[in-house]
């Protein structure tokens, strides 16, 4: 599947921002959340379902804002991916924006982390080269600037440059690339050097200090810049004052239904969710 041109931070006109976070190989609930979308009377398909039953852009003006962590936990991360992938490349370049998750970050500088068995951490140089050849082509990316808020794994509590954030997935992915042989002493370089987006932070990772990649949503504060993140599992959509957490698929798939995802206009932010009888509720944040 063909790399798409690398994309822009911000798309132009008033498309409607749909976000899903944290599929974490879940592809049922990441496909019902998906789908959802077009099940309700207020808006158009985001997706449509061949024969074959695999997902596949429906045309609309829309863009899907993938916030990370497609990977790890559940039992379908490769399908999880090849999904992405395929939107991507079937969307106009720019539409279908993959962002950097801590499990993502985790292919990229495997050595920062302790995740024997992770599907991230296990990739074979072959696979792992693949991935990093899209981070350098900007197919994954670290923010996105959307109409009223800034989009990001993980978050931050002080104004960053999405621009600047971007160019250092592509620059570490690049320079990953050039080493032949054992990385490892690059990893660490690159975590120290760009620990705005890469640290880890204390607390295992989801420290006050963490990047955007890491930090625990109980750390953004209310007066933060207005951000949309994933990251830490909740039931339900969550606002702290200017921020919103979206992280709704990996608490809710041992119970039946929950899955849903964001939507925002140059004026609204809502959430559409599919319930445990199938049905799809819209409301607002």
């Amino acid at each position: 599947m063909d790399i798409p041109p690398a994309t822009t931070e911000k798309i132009s006109g008033n498309p409607l921002i749909v976000h899903i976070s944290d599929i974490h190989g879940y592809l049922t609930d990441a496909r019902s959340a998906l789908r959802a979308v077009g099940d309700t009377e207020q808006y158009p398909d985001l997706v449509t379902t061949d024969e074959a039953d695999q997902l596949h852009w429906a045309g609309n003006d829309y863009v899907l804002v993938v916030n990370g962590d497609v990977i790890d936990r559940g039992p379908a991360n490769e399908a999880c991916l090849e999904m992405v992938w395929r939107l991507q490349n079937e969307a106009p370049p720019g539409r279908v924006r993959y962002q950097l998750g801590n499990h993502e970050l985790a292919i990229l500088l495997p050595s920062s982390v302790r995740w024997p068995g992770a599907y991230s951490t296990s990739l074979d140089a072959a696979d792992r080269h693949k991935f990093l050849e899209r981070a350098s082509e900007s197919a994954v990316t670290a923010a996105f600037e959307g109409h009223q808020y800034t989009y990001s794994h993980a978050g931050q509590n002080e104004p960053f440059d999405v621009k600047e954030v971007n160019d250092v997935v592509q620059t570490a992915a690049s320079e990953l690339l050039d080493v032949d042989g054992d990385d490892r002493t690059l990893q660490k370089q690159l975590e120290r050097r760009y620990g705005r987006v890469f640290a880890l932070g204390d607390n295992g990772g989801r420290g006050p200090d963490a990047g955007l990649c890491w930090m625990d949503f109980t750390h953004l504060e209310p007066s933060a810049p207005p951000q949309i993140v994933g990251h830490t599992k909740r039931v339900s959509p969550v606002r702290n004052g200017n921020v919103v957490c979206g992280n709704i698929i990996r608490m809710n798939h041992h119970s039946p239904g929950g899955e849903g995802v964001l939507i925002e206009g140059p004026s609204s932010l809502g959430v559409v969710r599919r319930n445990p009888t199938g049905s799809v509720s819209v409301s607002s944040i």
